[in-house]
């Protein structure tokens, strides 16, 4: 007598598990043989130009000029320089941007929320007016509309426009105040940065006893407010402000000369990613229930606490993630640049290309060079929304 096996062996055919290896395994070897195929396609057409895929004309004289650096460079130095420094502008606007495009995205998100009906409003406008025209259009009115018309020459003279008495702006580009390059400045600058991190510190303390203890925070606000006193004095007095001033022979002295290219890329992007980040924080807010409002004007809370102690801090859990995304963005985005002549890393990499005639090797270098810009912009933002998700035990 033949026992018959509850469990039948099932043919690999009908197998789901099979199947799911199989096809993975499939597209990996399309993957590749694709990959393959042009690398060698690659490969076949520099042997018929007589070249090979390296990167040993990094080391050639650039012998191009770069308008604008903050770093050392002459015409006489290596292409591998010239990229130095246009990725020095280009890491320049988008660190510089990363802070503007926040503050004002976060200003803008929680404003739609103003009882205020006209910063309500404005808000709402500035939102779908930015995020509906082109980046780049936005760039060219920002150039040649804005920059550019406050920039025109003044009548019987060159001199250069005063703006409130605090800069003076011309074609060659804009003069804003400047801390003095002092001793004192730069350890009243430590003591400032010093300051923010401890009042930082002040604050999530005073948060968490508020929350937890439900004590009113008194000293601890007394603590801010002495620290910001303090902050204040050093930030207007201890790093010895440079206000730019016209001399005899009609040129501006003092303070720091950024570019007309410089701030409208900078403004340019700063205003066109805020937008999306307001939209971003405005869904943050409103994914926060609307009891945890409820509950905390419960408690007697002005609609800032609120905001500051209850609302915000839940919405970060759902803007961080976004935020992750205008960043890089933002980072990609600032090669537009080249559209109004700023030198960054693009620009120097398409003037390289043209004199080299290395154009495969000089465009892997510019596409790895924003890849690592964007994986660490996604490392360090995924890092930061670990530290804000709920912690199960």
């Amino acid at each position: 007598m033949t026992q018959s096996s509850g469990h039948e062996k099932i043919p690999f055919w009908r197998d789901d598990r099979f199947w799911r290896v199989a096809i993975q395994a499939l597209a990996v070897v399309i993957v590749i043989t694709v990959i393959t195929a042009m690398i060698g396609n690659l490969n076949q057409s520099l042997r018929q130009q007589g070249r090979q895929f390296n990167f040993s004309f990094l080391f050639n004289v650039a012998g191009f000029n770069i308008g604008e650096s903050i770093i050392p460079y002459t015409p006489s130095d290596r292409y591998y320089w010239a990229f130095v420094v246009g990725l020095v502008n280009t890491l320049r606007l988008i660190l510089v941007g990363f802070v503007f495009t926040t503050v004002l995205g976060v200003i803008a998100g929680i404003a739609s929320f103003s009882e205020n009906w006209l910063v309500r409003k404005l808000s709402q406008t500035y939102v779908e007016l930015v995020r509906n025209v082109p980046l780049l259009l936005q760039l060219f009115i920002w150039y040649f509309g804005v920059y550019f018309t406050l920039s025109a020459p003044q009548q019987g003279g060159n001199l250069p426009n005063s703006l409130l008495g605090l800069a003076y702006i011309s074609r060659r580009g804009i003069v804003i105040p400047w801390p003095s390059n002092t001793p004192i400045a730069l350890i009243s600058l430590v003591l400032l940065i010093a300051a923010i991190g401890v009042a930082l510190v002040v604050w999530r303390w005073r948060i968490k006893v508020m929350e937890e203890q439900g004590a009113s925070g008194q000293p601890q606000l007394i603590a801010l407010g002495i620290l910001g006193v303090a902050g204040l004095l050093l930030l207007t007095i201890g790093l010895g402000w440079q206000v730019p001033q016209l001399n005899e022979a009609g040129r501006v002295e003092g303070g720091i000369s950024l570019s007309l290219e410089y701030i409208a890329v900078l403004s340019a992007l700063v205003f066109y990613t805020g937008a999306f980040i307001a939209e971003i924080v405005r869904a943050g807010i409103q994914a926060v229930s609307k009891g945890q409002w409820e509950a905390a004007k419960a408690l007697g809370l002005k609609s800032g606490l609120v905001m500051q102690l209850v609302v915000f801090p839940q919405a970060l859990r759902v803007i961080i993630p976004a935020l992750n995304s205008q960043y890089m963005n933002l980072a990609k985005n600032s090669s537009l640049a080249l559209a109004i002549g700023y030198p960054d890393i693009f620009s120097s990499a398409t003037t390289a290309l043209n004199q080299s005639g290395r154009a495969v090797e000089v465009m892997t270098l510019v596409a790895v060079t924003y890849l690592v810009i964007n994986l660490i912009i996604s490392v360090v933002m995924n890092t930061l929304n670990r530290t804000v998700q709920i912690k199960e035990r």
